[in-house]
């Protein structure tokens, strides 16, 4: 019969710090997963907008009110604000922007900035 001459595995030392890494990045996800949805949110309220008949002329007090309709139906909540939706006109076109930033409590006095920037053309129905 053969002996082992050296042991195969993970030490308990060694599988807690993957643990606590693993754990470090999952809790992570946990607080950043919910601000990504509800940006996807946003992006497709603003599409949703843009494929609207009529709306390369509608005012930015038009574009705020459907804008909030839409936000409702995607739960959006209140990262958005008035004073974030703008209305860009540069010869003759227009393009509605929508620039925000949610900050998110993570540990203690430690806090997730998040920032986003999205801008959709209303004549060509093209997004940057």
């Amino acid at each position: 019969m053969r002996t082992m001459l050296r042991q195969n595995g993970m030490t308990l030392i060694g599988f807690a710090v993957v643990l606590i890494v693993a754990g470090f990045f999952a809790y992570a996800a946990m607080k950043l997963i919910p601000v990504y949805t509800e940006y996807f949110g946003v992006v497709k309220s603003m599409n949703a907008l843009q494929s609207q008949a009529g709306i390369e002329t509608a005012t930015i007090e038009d574009l705020r009110r459907k804008l909030d309709v839409n936000f409702d139906i995607q739960y959006v909540g209140d990262s958005v604000g008035a004073k974030n939706i703008q209305l860009i006109t540069k010869d003759g076109q227009h393009k509605l922007r929508i620039a925000y930033d949610k900050d998110v409590p993570f540990l203690y006095n430690v806090d997730l900035l998040v920032h986003f920037d999205h801008t959709v053309d209303l004549a060509r129905g093209t997004t940057y």
